[in-house]
């Protein structure tokens, strides 16, 4: 999931692709166990190998906690920002231009928070990404 932040360069013509490649604790288990059951008798697996495989995974699956914690704080800190914006005045680059207004919404999507923008002369910009909003004033 993609998390916008205010000002952040966001290139509204590229995709994204997600990279499947990993390995999680039970695909580590059976490969491991595969390992195990085809190994040559009479060469069997070293005690040191195997307690380095075991460390490198706990390693990995703590990296993959911590990396899933930073995300949430990420998404946790991005809600914040937006709630915080309702009300204020804020500068939005979109598009058709350069628009100013206030905050009137938020809306919560599953890739990140969409404002809603009052502006001056009355009209209303939706869909306004966090990444999008150039100044906030008081």
């Amino acid at each position: 999931m993609a998390i916008d932040a205010i000002g952040s360069v966001l290139n509204l013509n590229s995709t994204s692709s997600i990279n499947n490649s990993t390995i999680n604790q039970e695909d580590f288990i059976k490969l491991f166990l595969s390992e195990l059951n085809y190994q040559d008798p009479l060469e069997p697996v070293d005690n040191k190998e195997f307690l380095a495989q075991m460390a490198q995974f706990a390693n990995i699956e703590q990296t993959r906690q911590t990396s899933e914690n930073i995300q949430n704080l990420v998404l946790l800190n991005s809600t914040e920002q937006s709630v915080g914006l309702l009300g204020r005045n804020v500068q939005a680059t979109t598009e058709g231009g350069v628009y100013a207004g206030k905050v009137m919404a938020v809306n919560f999507q599953s890739d990140g928070a969409l404002l809603t923008i009052k502006t001056s002369d009355g009209s209303v910009l939706t869909g306004i990404r966090m990444s999008q909003i150039s100044l906030v004033q008081p």
